[in-house]
Protein backbone atom coordinates (compact mmCIF):
# COMPACT_ATOMS: atom_id res chain seq x y z
CA UNK A 1 0.00 0.00 0.00
CA UNK A 2 1.04 3.14 -1.10
CA UNK A 3 0.67 5.92 1.56
CA UNK A 4 2.44 8.64 0.10
CA UNK A 5 0.15 11.76 -1.31
CA UNK A 6 0.24 11.27 -5.24
CA UNK A 7 2.70 13.20 -7.52
CA UNK A 8 1.71 16.86 -7.93
CA UNK A 9 -0.65 16.81 -4.42
CA UNK A 10 0.02 17.68 -1.24
CA UNK A 11 -1.29 17.91 2.85
CA UNK A 12 -2.44 21.64 3.61
CA UNK A 13 -2.17 21.61 8.08
CA UNK A 14 -1.20 23.79 10.67
CA UNK A 15 0.31 27.27 9.83
CA UNK A 16 -0.34 26.74 6.18
CA UNK A 17 -3.67 25.94 6.43
CA UNK A 18 -3.95 29.37 9.04
CA UNK A 19 -2.34 31.26 6.09
CA UNK A 20 -4.59 29.80 3.73
CA UNK A 21 -8.03 31.13 5.56
CA UNK A 22 -6.49 34.50 5.71
CA UNK A 23 -5.92 34.31 2.23
CA UNK A 24 -9.52 33.38 1.39
CA UNK A 25 -10.95 36.34 3.49
CA UNK A 26 -9.02 38.60 1.64
CA UNK A 27 -10.43 37.14 -1.62
CA UNK A 28 -13.91 36.98 -0.20
CA UNK A 29 -13.52 40.63 1.33
CA UNK A 30 -12.15 42.42 -2.30
CA UNK A 31 -15.37 40.15 -3.70
CA UNK A 32 -17.73 42.23 -1.37
CA UNK A 33 -16.29 45.67 -1.75
CA UNK A 34 -17.20 44.75 -5.51
CA UNK A 35 -20.44 43.24 -5.43
CA UNK A 36 -19.39 39.98 -6.53
CA UNK A 37 -20.97 36.82 -5.53
CA UNK A 38 -19.59 33.13 -4.78
CA UNK A 39 -20.62 30.42 -7.43
CA UNK A 40 -19.49 26.97 -6.45
CA UNK A 41 -19.67 24.40 -9.71
CA UNK A 42 -19.66 20.67 -9.14
CA UNK A 43 -15.61 18.92 -9.19
CA UNK A 44 -16.19 17.13 -12.16
CA UNK A 45 -17.98 17.97 -15.68
CA UNK A 46 -18.94 16.20 -18.57
CA UNK A 47 -15.53 15.94 -21.09
CA UNK A 48 -17.33 17.99 -23.43
CA UNK A 49 -17.98 21.12 -21.87
CA UNK A 50 -14.04 21.41 -21.82
CA UNK A 51 -13.64 19.93 -25.32
CA UNK A 52 -16.06 22.49 -26.43
CA UNK A 53 -14.72 25.62 -24.73
CA UNK A 54 -10.76 25.12 -23.88
CA UNK A 55 -10.25 23.95 -27.15
CA UNK A 56 -9.50 20.61 -28.80
CA UNK A 57 -5.75 21.92 -29.64
CA UNK A 58 -4.76 23.04 -26.34
CA UNK A 59 -2.02 21.67 -24.21
CA UNK A 60 -5.37 21.21 -21.20
CA UNK A 61 -7.09 18.96 -23.62
CA UNK A 62 -4.81 17.36 -25.58
CA UNK A 63 -2.12 16.65 -22.79
CA UNK A 64 -3.34 17.54 -19.03
CA UNK A 65 -7.18 16.41 -18.36
CA UNK A 66 -7.87 14.15 -15.80
CA UNK A 67 -10.95 12.29 -17.82
CA UNK A 68 -12.27 9.11 -16.78
CA UNK A 69 -15.71 7.71 -17.81
CA UNK A 70 -18.47 6.47 -15.06
CA UNK A 71 -20.58 3.20 -14.65
CA UNK A 72 -22.69 4.34 -17.03
CA UNK A 73 -19.97 4.96 -19.67
CA UNK A 74 -20.14 8.38 -19.61
CA UNK A 75 -16.70 10.68 -19.76
CA UNK A 76 -16.38 12.91 -17.44
CA UNK A 77 -13.15 15.08 -16.41
CA UNK A 78 -12.15 17.11 -13.34
CA UNK A 79 -12.18 20.71 -14.09
CA UNK A 80 -8.76 21.69 -15.17
CA UNK A 81 -10.24 25.30 -15.24
CA UNK A 82 -13.25 27.09 -13.79
CA UNK A 83 -14.68 29.58 -16.05
CA UNK A 84 -16.07 26.51 -18.85
CA UNK A 85 -18.47 25.06 -15.49
CA UNK A 86 -19.28 28.53 -14.50
CA UNK A 87 -20.13 29.52 -17.90
CA UNK A 88 -22.22 26.04 -18.28
CA UNK A 89 -24.06 26.77 -14.50
CA UNK A 90 -24.79 30.35 -16.34
CA UNK A 91 -26.67 28.64 -18.85
CA UNK A 92 -28.11 25.57 -16.81
CA UNK A 93 -29.25 27.67 -14.30
CA UNK A 94 -30.70 30.65 -16.56
CA UNK A 95 -28.81 33.10 -15.00
CA UNK A 96 -28.24 35.11 -17.96
CA UNK A 97 -32.66 35.99 -16.59
CA UNK A 98 -32.06 37.63 -13.42
CA UNK A 99 -30.19 41.23 -13.03
CA UNK A 100 -27.12 41.98 -15.60
CA UNK A 101 -24.55 41.97 -15.33
CA UNK A 102 -23.66 38.73 -13.66
CA UNK A 103 -20.81 39.06 -11.60
CA UNK A 104 -19.18 35.63 -10.28
CA UNK A 105 -16.55 34.27 -8.14
CA UNK A 106 -15.01 31.11 -7.08
CA UNK A 107 -12.53 29.55 -4.99
CA UNK A 108 -11.68 26.46 -6.01
CA UNK A 109 -9.71 23.29 -6.99
CA UNK A 110 -8.94 22.34 -10.20
CA UNK A 111 -6.54 19.26 -11.92
CA UNK A 112 -4.23 19.38 -14.51
CA UNK A 113 -1.60 16.53 -14.98
CA UNK A 114 1.75 18.42 -15.48
CA UNK A 115 5.25 17.85 -14.55
CA UNK A 116 5.15 19.28 -10.86
CA UNK A 117 7.42 22.56 -9.79
CA UNK A 118 7.32 25.58 -7.86
CA UNK A 119 3.75 27.01 -7.49
CA UNK A 120 2.26 24.41 -10.22
CA UNK A 121 0.66 20.99 -8.97
CA UNK A 122 -1.44 18.65 -10.38
CA UNK A 123 -4.22 19.43 -7.79
CA UNK A 124 -4.23 23.30 -7.60
CA UNK A 125 -6.35 25.84 -6.51
CA UNK A 126 -7.93 28.85 -8.05
CA UNK A 127 -9.32 32.18 -7.54
CA UNK A 128 -11.45 33.95 -10.49
CA UNK A 129 -14.16 36.09 -11.51
CA UNK A 130 -16.66 35.93 -14.27
CA UNK A 131 -18.88 38.59 -15.27
CA UNK A 132 -21.38 37.98 -17.97
CA UNK A 133 -23.99 40.63 -19.90
CA UNK A 134 -21.45 43.04 -20.94
CA UNK A 135 -19.65 43.73 -23.83
CA UNK A 136 -17.78 47.16 -22.86
CA UNK A 137 -14.37 48.06 -22.31
CA UNK A 138 -15.46 49.17 -19.00
CA UNK A 139 -16.46 45.72 -17.93
CA UNK A 140 -12.60 44.78 -18.84
CA UNK A 141 -11.28 47.81 -16.84
CA UNK A 142 -13.34 46.43 -13.46
CA UNK A 143 -12.14 42.86 -13.97
CA UNK A 144 -8.78 43.72 -14.27
CA UNK A 145 -8.81 46.65 -11.34
CA UNK A 146 -9.87 43.80 -8.87
CA UNK A 147 -6.76 41.66 -9.74
CA UNK A 148 -4.63 44.96 -9.46
CA UNK A 149 -6.84 45.83 -6.22
CA UNK A 150 -5.89 42.19 -4.73
CA UNK A 151 -2.56 42.37 -5.46
CA UNK A 152 -1.91 45.83 -3.64
CA UNK A 153 -3.53 44.44 -0.35
CA UNK A 154 -2.01 41.84 -0.24
CA UNK A 155 1.42 43.78 -0.22
CA UNK A 156 3.05 41.84 -3.15
CA UNK A 157 5.01 44.18 -5.10
CA UNK A 158 7.04 43.39 -8.58
CA UNK A 159 4.13 42.27 -10.77
CA UNK A 160 3.86 44.34 -13.63
CA UNK A 161 0.30 44.15 -15.88
CA UNK A 162 0.15 43.24 -19.41
CA UNK A 163 -2.45 43.44 -21.99
CA UNK A 164 -3.24 42.56 -25.29
CA UNK A 165 -6.59 42.33 -27.78
CA UNK A 166 -6.84 39.22 -29.82
CA UNK A 167 -9.89 41.23 -31.42
CA UNK A 168 -12.85 39.47 -32.77
CA UNK A 169 -13.77 36.80 -35.18
CA UNK A 170 -13.16 38.23 -38.27
CA UNK A 171 -10.17 39.93 -36.67
CA UNK A 172 -8.39 36.36 -35.43
CA UNK A 173 -9.07 34.77 -38.95
CA UNK A 174 -7.50 37.74 -40.65
CA UNK A 175 -4.50 37.59 -38.25
CA UNK A 176 -4.74 33.57 -38.76
CA UNK A 177 -3.87 33.85 -42.37
CA UNK A 178 -0.80 36.26 -41.45
CA UNK A 179 0.48 34.41 -38.92
CA UNK A 180 0.73 31.35 -41.52
CA UNK A 181 2.10 32.80 -43.98
CA UNK A 182 5.11 33.72 -41.38
CA UNK A 183 5.17 30.09 -39.52
CA UNK A 184 4.90 28.30 -42.67
CA UNK A 185 8.65 29.57 -43.38
CA UNK A 186 9.90 28.06 -40.08
CA UNK A 187 7.58 24.92 -39.84
CA UNK A 188 10.31 22.90 -40.46
CA UNK A 189 12.33 24.00 -37.47
CA UNK A 190 9.16 23.83 -34.90
CA UNK A 191 8.57 21.14 -32.53
CA UNK A 192 5.95 18.34 -33.26
CA UNK A 193 3.47 20.00 -31.16
CA UNK A 194 3.14 23.37 -32.86
CA UNK A 195 3.45 21.64 -36.99
CA UNK A 196 -0.02 19.83 -35.56
CA UNK A 197 -1.27 23.51 -34.08
CA UNK A 198 -0.24 25.16 -37.20
CA UNK A 199 -2.69 23.05 -39.13
CA UNK A 200 -5.33 23.36 -36.32
CA UNK A 201 -4.90 26.53 -35.05
CA UNK A 202 -1.77 28.59 -35.38
CA UNK A 203 -2.79 31.14 -32.93
CA UNK A 204 -1.52 28.14 -29.94
CA UNK A 205 2.07 28.02 -31.92
CA UNK A 206 2.56 31.39 -30.38
CA UNK A 207 1.83 30.05 -26.61
CA UNK A 208 4.33 27.21 -27.10
CA UNK A 209 6.76 26.56 -24.25
CA UNK A 210 9.81 25.44 -25.63
CA UNK A 211 12.50 27.99 -26.39
CA UNK A 212 14.00 27.34 -29.45
CA UNK A 213 10.26 28.10 -31.06
CA UNK A 214 9.85 30.95 -29.04
CA UNK A 215 13.24 32.00 -30.77
CA UNK A 216 12.02 31.46 -34.13
CA UNK A 217 8.67 32.93 -33.27
CA UNK A 218 10.58 36.24 -32.39
CA UNK A 219 9.84 38.19 -35.23
CA UNK A 220 5.89 37.15 -35.96
CA UNK A 221 3.58 39.39 -36.70
CA UNK A 222 1.62 41.24 -33.82
CA UNK A 223 -2.03 40.79 -33.73
CA UNK A 224 -2.56 44.57 -32.93
CA UNK A 225 -2.09 45.27 -36.37
CA UNK A 226 -5.34 43.11 -37.89
CA UNK A 227 -7.94 44.32 -35.56
CA UNK A 228 -11.01 46.19 -37.18
CA UNK A 229 -11.85 49.29 -36.41
CA UNK A 230 -14.52 48.08 -33.23
CA UNK A 231 -12.15 46.40 -31.73
CA UNK A 232 -9.42 48.76 -32.10
CA UNK A 233 -11.66 51.24 -30.47
CA UNK A 234 -12.46 49.13 -27.45
CA UNK A 235 -8.78 48.07 -26.85
CA UNK A 236 -8.07 52.03 -26.55
CA UNK A 237 -11.21 52.76 -24.65
CA UNK A 238 -9.70 49.98 -21.66
CA UNK A 239 -6.52 51.70 -21.79
CA UNK A 240 -8.12 54.98 -21.75
CA UNK A 241 -10.17 53.75 -18.61
CA UNK A 242 -7.28 51.99 -16.37
CA UNK A 243 -5.10 55.16 -17.01
CA UNK A 244 -8.00 57.17 -15.43
CA UNK A 245 -7.66 54.55 -12.68
CA UNK A 246 -3.74 55.01 -12.30
CA UNK A 247 -3.16 51.44 -13.24
CA UNK A 248 -0.36 51.12 -14.79
CA UNK A 249 0.45 48.49 -17.83
CA UNK A 250 2.40 47.33 -20.82
CA UNK A 251 0.55 46.70 -24.41
CA UNK A 252 2.36 43.08 -25.05
CA UNK A 253 1.44 41.85 -28.48
CA UNK A 254 2.73 38.23 -27.57
CA UNK A 255 -0.26 37.48 -25.17
CA UNK A 256 -2.16 35.36 -26.16
CA UNK A 257 -3.41 32.76 -23.59
CA UNK A 258 -3.65 29.22 -23.51
CA UNK A 259 -7.18 28.83 -24.08
CA UNK A 260 -9.41 28.93 -27.17
CA UNK A 261 -12.11 31.36 -25.94
CA UNK A 262 -10.60 34.20 -25.26
CA UNK A 263 -11.86 37.27 -27.80
CA UNK A 264 -10.40 40.84 -27.83
CA UNK A 265 -8.96 42.03 -24.21
CA UNK A 266 -6.21 39.48 -23.00
CA UNK A 267 -4.04 40.31 -20.02
CA UNK A 268 -1.82 38.85 -17.41
CA UNK A 269 0.36 40.05 -14.81
CA UNK A 270 3.90 38.88 -14.35
CA UNK A 271 6.51 38.81 -11.68
CA UNK A 272 9.94 37.42 -12.14
CA UNK A 273 9.80 36.88 -8.29
CA UNK A 274 8.83 32.83 -8.70
CA UNK A 275 11.12 31.87 -11.60
CA UNK A 276 9.69 30.88 -15.10
CA UNK A 277 6.35 30.59 -13.90
CA UNK A 278 5.88 34.14 -13.69
CA UNK A 279 2.11 34.33 -14.21
CA UNK A 280 0.20 35.17 -11.06
CA UNK A 281 -2.77 36.08 -12.90
CA UNK A 282 -4.92 36.18 -16.23
CA UNK A 283 -7.64 36.39 -17.95
CA UNK A 284 -9.56 38.55 -20.89
CA UNK A 285 -12.93 38.54 -22.59
CA UNK A 286 -14.63 35.80 -23.76
CA UNK A 287 -17.59 36.93 -25.96
CA UNK A 288 -17.96 33.79 -27.58
CA UNK A 289 -18.23 31.08 -24.83
CA UNK A 290 -21.90 30.61 -24.64
CA UNK A 291 -22.50 30.17 -28.12
CA UNK A 292 -20.61 27.08 -27.80
CA UNK A 293 -22.96 25.82 -25.28
CA UNK A 294 -25.79 26.28 -27.41
CA UNK A 295 -26.55 30.06 -26.11
CA UNK A 296 -26.95 33.46 -27.07
CA UNK A 297 -24.00 35.45 -27.74
CA UNK A 298 -23.02 37.26 -24.61
CA UNK A 299 -20.31 39.38 -23.45
CA UNK A 300 -18.36 37.80 -20.34
CA UNK A 301 -14.80 38.91 -18.99
CA UNK A 302 -12.75 37.13 -16.08
CA UNK A 303 -9.97 36.15 -14.64
CA UNK A 304 -7.99 33.09 -12.92
CA UNK A 305 -5.27 33.46 -10.07
CA UNK A 306 -3.24 30.10 -8.91
CA UNK A 307 -3.53 30.55 -4.83
CA UNK A 308 -0.18 28.34 -4.97
CA UNK A 309 1.71 30.96 -6.53
CA UNK A 310 0.24 33.18 -4.13
CA UNK A 311 1.01 31.53 -1.56
CA UNK A 312 4.57 31.50 -3.34
CA UNK A 313 5.05 35.18 -3.40
CA UNK A 314 3.59 35.76 -0.11
CA UNK A 315 6.82 33.62 1.70
CA UNK A 316 8.95 35.14 -0.61
CA UNK A 317 8.23 38.30 0.10
CA UNK A 318 7.91 37.64 3.89
CA UNK A 319 4.32 39.05 3.67
CA UNK A 320 3.00 35.97 5.32
CA UNK A 321 1.57 36.44 9.03
CA UNK A 322 4.15 34.38 11.31
CA UNK A 323 1.71 34.14 14.20
CA UNK A 324 -0.71 31.91 13.12
CA UNK A 325 -2.73 31.10 15.87
CA UNK A 326 -4.50 33.80 18.07
CA UNK A 327 -5.16 32.11 21.03
CA UNK A 328 -6.50 34.72 23.85
CA UNK A 329 -6.50 32.45 27.47
CA UNK A 330 -4.92 29.11 28.37
CA UNK A 331 -6.51 27.89 31.71
CA UNK A 332 -5.02 25.34 33.82
CA UNK A 333 -5.37 23.22 36.36
CA UNK A 334 -4.26 21.50 39.67
CA UNK A 335 -6.34 18.50 41.30
CA UNK A 336 -9.71 17.36 40.03
CA UNK A 337 -12.09 19.97 41.37
CA UNK A 338 -9.43 22.16 39.81
CA UNK A 339 -9.36 20.19 36.00
CA UNK A 340 -13.50 19.88 36.32
CA UNK A 341 -13.85 23.49 37.17
CA UNK A 342 -11.12 24.62 34.21
CA UNK A 343 -13.28 23.09 31.86
CA UNK A 344 -16.03 24.55 32.48
CA UNK A 345 -14.29 27.85 32.30
CA UNK A 346 -13.07 27.10 29.05
CA UNK A 347 -15.87 26.03 27.36
CA UNK A 348 -17.79 29.40 28.76
CA UNK A 349 -14.58 31.29 27.74
CA UNK A 350 -15.20 30.08 24.39
CA UNK A 351 -19.15 30.34 24.44
CA UNK A 352 -18.39 33.78 25.04
CA UNK A 353 -16.77 34.14 21.62
CA UNK A 354 -12.73 33.69 22.86
CA UNK A 355 -10.20 31.37 21.90
CA UNK A 356 -9.70 29.35 24.79
CA UNK A 357 -7.32 26.24 25.69
CA UNK A 358 -7.48 24.13 28.54
CA UNK A 359 -5.14 20.69 29.81
CA UNK A 360 -6.62 17.41 28.57
CA UNK A 361 -3.16 15.44 28.85
CA UNK A 362 -3.38 16.22 32.78
CA UNK A 363 0.48 17.34 32.75
CA UNK A 364 1.94 19.07 35.55
CA UNK A 365 1.72 22.83 35.96
CA UNK A 366 5.16 22.99 34.59
CA UNK A 367 4.32 21.53 31.78
CA UNK A 368 0.78 23.18 30.99
CA UNK A 369 2.50 26.51 31.74
CA UNK A 370 5.56 25.52 29.20
CA UNK A 371 2.67 24.58 26.67
CA UNK A 372 0.75 28.04 27.02
CA UNK A 373 4.28 29.44 25.94
CA UNK A 374 4.44 27.35 22.99
CA UNK A 375 1.20 27.81 21.25
CA UNK A 376 1.50 31.48 22.30
CA UNK A 377 -1.49 31.93 24.50
CA UNK A 378 -2.00 35.84 24.94
CA UNK A 379 -2.86 35.34 28.87
CA UNK A 380 -2.51 32.23 31.16
CA UNK A 381 -4.02 31.16 34.82
CA UNK A 382 -4.27 28.19 36.85
CA UNK A 383 -7.34 26.74 38.75
CA UNK A 384 -7.31 24.57 41.51
CA UNK A 385 -9.20 24.61 44.96
CA UNK A 386 -7.42 27.73 46.48
CA UNK A 387 -8.58 29.86 43.51
CA UNK A 388 -12.39 27.90 43.43
CA UNK A 389 -12.71 28.66 47.48
CA UNK A 390 -11.70 32.09 46.98
CA UNK A 391 -13.31 33.25 43.97
CA UNK A 392 -9.92 34.71 43.33
CA UNK A 393 -7.44 33.86 40.06
CA UNK A 394 -3.88 35.32 38.65
CA UNK A 395 -3.98 35.92 35.00
CA UNK A 396 -0.38 36.18 34.03
CA UNK A 397 0.23 38.39 30.21
CA UNK A 398 2.57 35.82 28.55
CA UNK A 399 4.40 38.41 26.56
CA UNK A 400 5.45 40.80 29.21
CA UNK A 401 5.02 38.57 32.72
CA UNK A 402 2.81 40.56 34.11
CA UNK A 403 0.11 39.60 36.71
CA UNK A 404 -3.35 40.32 37.43
CA UNK A 405 -5.34 39.06 40.74
CA UNK A 406 -8.83 38.96 39.31
CA UNK A 407 -12.19 37.16 40.30
CA UNK A 408 -12.55 33.83 38.91
CA UNK A 409 -16.59 34.35 38.43
CA UNK A 410 -15.38 37.62 36.33
CA UNK A 411 -13.56 35.82 34.12
CA UNK A 412 -16.04 33.47 33.19
CA UNK A 413 -18.06 36.56 32.54
CA UNK A 414 -15.55 38.35 30.05
CA UNK A 415 -15.52 38.44 26.07
CA UNK A 416 -12.77 40.42 26.24
CA UNK A 417 -9.65 39.43 27.86
CA UNK A 418 -6.94 42.53 27.67
CA UNK A 419 -9.59 44.52 29.73
CA UNK A 420 -7.86 43.29 32.55
CA UNK A 421 -4.97 44.64 31.90
CA UNK A 422 -6.86 48.23 32.98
Amino acid sequence: MDLKAPRGTKDIYGKEVYMWQKLENVLREICENFCIEEIRTPIFEHTEVFQRSVGETTDIVQKEMYTFADKKARSLTLKPENTAGVARAYLENKLYADVQPKKMYYIAPCFRYERPQAGRMRQFHQFGIEVFGSFEASADAEVISLAYELLKRLNIGNVELHINSLGGPECRKKYNDVLKQYIGKTLDGLCPDCKERFTKNPLRVLDCKNDSCQALLAGAPAVLDCLDAECTAHFEMLKTILNEMDIPYVVDPKIVRGLDYYTRTVFEFVTTEIGAQGTVCGGGRYDGLLTEFGGNKTGAVGFGMGLERIMLLLEKQNTAEQRYKKIDVYVGSVGDNGLKKSQAVVYQLRKNGLNAEGDILSRSVKAQLKYADKIGANFSTIIGDNEIENDCIKLKNMFTGTEYQIKLTALMDTKEISQWEN
